[in-house]
């Protein structure tokens, strides 16, 4: 009894995960440290001054900043509505759409909405929403969930969107893919076939990469042999960064392969600068920082205090983990090139931006956590 009236009475002490609030600040600074060093070169050369990317991604992170501030403060339960889980979904779909429609082209790819001179992805805005209303409908339904088809219908509701990501990016596609099943996968009981599912469309992806007539056949060719292909360039140059970094690197700032041998260094391909500059030590130095933001990630979602909760820290943990996982395969060459940023570090507007109002959402599941 006495137990009973100090729960209901004593007010709950406030508790927020500070280590994983920690590890987003510096992998955030240690981004905009990388960014400025693999583009100054080519800022200067382009712009007269070495801060153009940086700049641009600094204005990214403070206002990336007051979503991930203000999200956190948000109680996280407000999404777990059917108006705003639904309806941000259906916005996103109307923004993908709109690509299709009015998208700004950049360098051969149509993915952008431009609006006064600033362009955004909607299908990295879309990874959100598609977490919330998984998040939402898996919560709704857990109980319900006894059957595979119960999982499949669930699933259902992501392929719009998918649909629509994978006609833009495939890669981005695949991402969201990896979302919506390990989401389902946590929820249904029925894991074998879950797992059966998975495995048989990593064999139709394969299949379709190895005998397709598309660019992305190309792309598979080019990971077999990038000696040999004049667009196995950039691989090539992202090797031979990695390799002259040795165990401690070169010393921060004094990359050579940043000089305009890797195209946009500061971007997807950001990984091999920081191991030719900061070595093998401090590129796995970041993959354990990577490793223990995902740990914090999970330990908030195992103590959650609600499915729906557990699901939105779930959702976007996937979607960190994932992204890291491509993004330094494709650059040590061991899966086929594709365009996948890497969290926090590469340069992207869009993608800091809605990495951490990730985090944000996060941070408010974890405000819930009783002591």
């Amino acid at each position: 009894m006495a137990n009973r009236i100090k729960e209901k009475y004593m007010p709950k002490k406030k508790y927020l995960d500070y280590p994983m609030l920690f590890l987003v600040i510096f992998l955030i600074f240690f981004g905009m440290v990388m960014i400025f060093s693999t583009s100054s070169y080519k800022s200067t050369v382009n712009f007269g001054h070495p801060y153009h990317w940086v700049l641009r991604q600094g204005i990214s992170v403070i206002i990336g900043a007051f979503f991930m501030i203000g999200l956190s403060k948000l109680d996280y339960r407000w999404f777990n509505n059917k108006i705003i889980a639904i309806g941000g979904y259906g916005v996103s779909i109307l923004l993908l759409i709109a690509v299709l429609i009015v998208g700004a082209a950049k360098k051969g790819a149509v993915r952008w909405i431009s609006i006064g001179g600033f362009q955004f992805q909607p299908s990295e805005v879309a990874k959100i929403f598609l977490v919330i209303l998984l998040a939402y409908l898996l919560s709704l339904n857990a109980h319900k969930m006894q059957h595979f088809m119960d999982a499949v219908k669930i699933l259902g509701w992501s392929i719009p969107v998918i649909a629509l990501v994978a006609y833009q990016n495939l890669s981005t596609a695949l991402v969201m893919c990896a979302i919506a099943g390990v989401m389902i996968f946590v929820v249904s009981p029925k894991t074998k076939e879950l797992i059966a599912v998975a495995v048989s469309m990593v064999g139709v992806l394969v299949l379709y990469l190895t005998f397709s007539n598309s660019y992305r056949n190309e792309r598979v060719a080019i990971w077999k042999h990038p000696e040999t292909h004049e667009k196995g360039l950039q691989t090539m140059q992202a090797l031979y960064a990695i390799g002259s970094g040795g165990i401690f690197g070169k010393g921060l700032g004094q990359s050579m392969q940043k000089m305009g041998f890797i195209p946009e260094s500061h971007n997807d391909m950001i990984f091999s600068i920081i191991c030719e500059e900061l070595g093998l030590f401090g590129a796995v130095c970041l993959i354990l920082v990577f490793i223990a933001l995902i740990w914090r990630m999970l330990l908030i979602a195992m103590n959650a205090e609600d499915l729906f909760g557990a699901l939105l820290a779930i959702g976007f943990m996937t979607h960190i983990g994932i992204q890291v996982f491509i993004n330094i395969a494709v650059v040590t060459n061991t899966i086929p090139p594709t365009g996948i940023p890497l969290p926090f570090i590469s340069y992207g507007g869009t993608s800091i931006l809605v990495v951490m109002a990730e985090m944000g959402i996060v941070l408010s599941v974890s405000r819930r956590i009783r002591m």
